[in-house]
């Protein structure tokens, strides 16, 4: 079984995996090794996102990509078709997008979303909404996706994941926070890392359009998913080091209402 860690003082933590610390005023889980260790982070996870959908049924929930919600999109999966969860009434809005990839290409975060969650769950697919990278007008793109998430009512739960230079979302470090959804010219390490999804780097489109900082920031809640040892250094830089755009997550540490769940394998 895998062991929870809780070097900080409990205080009326959301449920028995929550850790608070009374100096910044997270509360958050660390999991160390075991057996069934990515079991546990991925319905830790998935727990917050159902008990979401549970108390308000037509909640809009903003997702995210890439590996570390996959074994959360598993578990989600896995209480519907037990009957436990329902999501007819639910509405999500993603992230991100690269530019230049419809939602048929395999390598498309529409694509991404269809085959390891809403095709096997009963949200209806016009409800859920993925940013349009092979719009003709990028900016108008990222302008109608920002009203249109004002028009649900901005997010109520925003799962994130995080890159090892900070970025969220694709918002990668720069010099200003960007607040609307708009293109980004990926960084090479962003592009190197993604190249395990791809054939080979070169494959990997250079572009994004990206929820900027506002929609994020909004979120009634965040989640923020982490696995692996190479992703701590980074995480005590975002919530414990200075609020720069240099580290795009650190903004994270002005949300009320944030839980980070990470594992180091």
């Amino acid at each position: 079984m895998a062991e929870f860690k809780n070097p900080l003082e409990m205080r009326d933590a959301p449920d028995p995996f929550m850790t608070y610390d009374s100096e910044t005023g997270y509360y958050y889980a660390l999991f160390t090794c075991g057996n069934r260790l990515e079991l546990y982070r991925s319905r830790h996870a998935a727990n917050i996102i159902s008990a979401q959908v549970i108390i308000k049924p037509d909640c809009v929930l903003g997702l995210a990509t890439g590996s570390s919600p996959l074994g959360t999109y598993k578990q989600l999966i896995d209480w519907y078709n037990k009957g436990d969860i329902d999501f007819s009434g639910v509405t999500s809005v993603n992230l991100d997008e690269y530019v230049g990839l419809d939602g048929k290409n395999e390598q498309s975060y529409r694509y991404f979303m269809n085959h390891n969650f809403f095709d096997h769950i009963n949200i209806s697919i016009n409800n859920t909404f993925v940013p349009n990278g092979c719009a003709v007008d990028l900016a108008g793109e990222g302008q109608r996706y920002d009203e249109h998430i004002a028009e649900l009512g901005g997010i109520d739960l925003q799962l994130l994941g995080i890159g090892l230079d900070g970025h969220i979302g694709f918002n990668e470090p720069d010099k200003y926070f960007v607040k609307s959804t708009h293109v980004v010219n990926l960084h090479e390490s962003t592009i190197k890392a993604n190249s395990r999804f791809f054939a080979n780097e070169d494959e990997v489109p250079k572009k994004a359009i990206t929820m900027g900082m506002v929609s994020i920031m909004q979120a009634k809640k965040i989640l923020l998913i982490a696995n692996g040892k190479a992703k701590r250094d980074i995480l005590e830089k975002a919530f414990f080091g200075p609020i720069t755009p240099e580290i795009p997550a650190s903004i994270l540490q002005l949300h009320p209402d944030i839980t980070v769940i990470y594992s180091e394998n």
